[in-house]
């Protein structure tokens, strides 16, 4: 199937980063008026077709692609993904900062806000360019210095545990830092995922990482407690023992425990989760898509029935047993991992609509679960119920289920 660049696709602003030859950058926003939640999201970099990603695979590799290694990535749900060409890293840099600042801007403005009066921003990342990244982009977006910034680094869960972070209170309520949730309640807060995995990825030797990631980015304008409020979820840690899917940590961690959550200056938090990395130093290994199927499904489906189940019960109380999900907002790892998700979630009496939104990217990590609720958005009403399901290297799951407002 062939689909078009997601810079052809109506609503798309489209420009070029004036960094090495010029980087393709394009970003679409997206305003609910009557939930009163908007966003952006877009990508940056070439955007290759099934067909001539293998060229581009072949180059960074420096071999021709071997039978055994090429993915079916049509049947994985992906027809498209964006990468950029070999960079500096003085380049990239430059290139992660523009498309993070350029995205906070377009989220605010979306919403109707000016960057001033933003009070917080939670972005997920896997490999961050930097360690202040979240701090670069609020500073060039124009996002005051008081804001309180938080980094997120929970692979592919890194937004959905960013999300979890500002609405749910207990997350961090017996930590050594504030307590975000609480402290951004009421308040104007733009939560998202930037993954430039182009050019982390493209480090690497692994030939499935290099087919089946690449650059996204997202962000949505939220008021928690306004605009959406928090009903019930679950973070959960349950480290990847045997590496299914290793992760170079490109962030400060100690190694010493599971999850740590960190006061990296005044108004900069982090949160960084251990990975079982690469013995080799690369970026990332992967077992293969089965792998990723193992390590993801079983305690995912996990996951999500006892938050489904505690949303029920709540709802019971609530004197609403009528009470559903409008949608359910899932990862999208590839499409397989979430037909056999929604396959053994049925068999556990949990039916949830989970569509599958993303084509015209590859897997984009933390940026695509608010890539796919951006575009199921339009649709959805003041009252509704959804479900998000991140889940994540490491491995890392935030499952929590929200009311929109109006």
């Amino acid at each position: 199937m062939n689909v078009p660049s997601f810079f052809a696709r109506p609503g798309v602003q489209t420009t070029i980063i004036p960094v090495g030859k010029g980087i393709p950058f394009g970003v679409e926003r997206v305003f609910n008026s009557q939930v009163g939640i908007g966003g952006a999201y877009g990508a940056w970099g070439e955007s290759y077709d099934n067909t001539t990603l293998q060229h581009f695979v072949e180059e960074r590799l420096g071999r021709p692609l071997r039978e055994e290694d090429r993915m079916n990535l049509s049947e994985l749900g992906f027809l498209r993904r964006h990468h950029v060409p070999r960079l500096s890293q003085e380049e990239h840099l430059e290139v992660e900062v523009e498309v993070g600042a350029r995205l906070l801007r377009e989220a605010a403005q979306a919403c109707g806000w000016k960057p001033e009066e933003v009070e917080g921003v939670l972005i997920g990342m896997s490999g961050p360019v930097s360690d202040d990244y979240v701090e670069r982009i609020c500073q060039r977006a124009g996002i005051p210095e008081h804001a309180l910034k938080v980094s997120v680094h929970k692979a592919c869960d890194g937004s959905m545990g960013a999300l979890h972070l500002a609405l749910n209170p207990e997350l961090t309520a017996h930590t050594n830092v504030e307590n975000i949730a609480e402290a951004l309640r009421g308040r104007k807060v733009l939560v998202g995922g930037i993954e430039g995995l182009s050019r982390f990825a493209g480090q690497s030797q692994d030939a499935y990482a290099l087919q089946l990631f690449g650059n996204g980015a997202s962000a949505i304008g939220i008021i928690p407690g306004e605009s959406i409020h928090f009903l019930t979820g679950k973070a959960h840690e349950a480290y990847d023992e045997q590496g299914v899917l290793a992760v170079r940590m490109d962030y400060p961690h100690s190694r010493a425990t599971m999850l740590e959550i960190s006061q990296e200056g005044p108004h900069h938090i982090r949160v960084a989760g251990l990975m079982h990395e690469p013995e080799d130093g690369s970026p990332v290994s992967m077992a293969g898509p089965m792998g990723m199927v193992k390590l993801f499904v079983r305690t995912g489906v996990q996951v999500v029935t006892e938050v489904y189940r505690a949303y029920r019960r709540l709802m019971e109380r609530l004197g609403r047993p009528d009470q559903s999900f409008a949608v359910a907002i899932v990862h999208h790892a590839n499409y397989k991992i979430n037909q056999l998700k929604a396959k053994h979630l049925r068999r556990e009496g949990v039916n949830l609509p989970m569509p599958w939104l993303l084509s015209e990217f590859g897997n984009v990590s933390a940026a695509s679960n608010l890539i796919a609720f951006l575009r199921e958005l339009p649709r959805l009403r003041p009252g509704d119920h959804i479900l998000f399901d991140g889940f994540g290297a490491g491995t890392y799951y935030d499952v929590l289920a929200v009311a929109l407002g109006g």
